[in-house]
């Protein structure tokens, strides 16, 4: 059989995208997802999503870790399956979306697309280091040479330590340059390595860069391996609210893997 895809990246987190609205494709192929994601067997990316139809929305998001796992919300890649529907004319420049953690709106503003995040309700600040729930869990923690810190190794560690143990987290590394922005390095489980990008991670940040003062800013500037984003939000009654991951989400290439 052939597959077509279309691969999107968002400031450098890549995605394979596929439209499965004729739910052809086969998601309990655990081994070909993981293929597909491979760099050098398929065609390379931190993580596959699936288009679906859905009765209340424009469309559904399915998400699949490079490990071929259905993952947790993926913030970069929720702004390139909007890019996506407007690709394949289901939307124009607004769209109401679900995913695994819920409904997402999103805005299409030229090369940017803004994301609504789900409100957070709870941030845990501990001595050296903050865990929340953007959509997907992850700990954050500063850092003062983040340039030759081994994202890998040490993110790992957290990863698979205590307290998170078997169901893991994602791990920031962050350097504050300015009074409203960070330099940010993530370790992304599901693909056990550093990410070049992580929408989720830096929606994290922003909110534990706020609750730690390490910013007075509502709207916070995110530098990434693979280009800036920005986080935008309010804070109300101890609850994180109007939460907007906002950033480019870019089309690469489609084409078509035998399988």
């Amino acid at each position: 059989m052939e597959q077509p895809f279309y691969k999107y990246q968002g400031t450098g987190n890549d995605f394979v995208m596929i439209d499965n609205r004729q739910q052809h494709f086969d998601k309990n192929n655990t081994k070909f997802i993981a293929k597909l994601c491979d760099r050098r067997f398929g065609i390379g990316a931190d993580g596959l999503i699936l288009l679906e139809n859905h009765p209340e929305c424009d469309f559904k998001m399915v998400y699949y870790n490079a490990d071929g796992n259905e993952s947790s919300m993926c913030g970069n890649g929720g702004r390139c399956i909007t890019a996506f529907a407007k690709q394949l004319g289901i939307i124009q420049d607004k769209t109401s979306f679900k995913a695994i953690d819920g409904l997402h709106h999103a805005i299409i503003e030229g090369e940017l697309i803004k994301l609504q995040m789900q409100d957070v309700f709870s941030v845990e600040n501990h001595q050296k280091h903050v865990f929340l729930n953007t959509g997907s869990p992850h700990h954050v923690q500063l850092e003062t040479n983040l340039n030759d810190l081994a994202i890998k190794e040490v993110g790992s560690k957290i990863r698979y330590g205590q307290p998170y143990n078997e169901i893991g987290t994602n791990v920031n590394f962050v350097k504050k340059l300015s009074k409203d922005s960070f330099q940010v390095r993530t370790y992304e489980r599901g693909v056990e390595d550093e990410t070049l990008s992580c929408g989720t991670g830096v929606t994290a940040v922003a909110l534990a860069m706020f609750e730690t003062g390490e910013t007075k800013n509502n709207l916070v500037s995110l530098e990434t391996k693979g280009g800036k984003l920005q986080v935008s939000f309010e804070k109300k009654d101890d609850v994180y609210r109007r939460i907007w991951l906002i950033g480019p989400a870019t089309y690469v290439f489609k084409g078509t893997i035998s399988w």
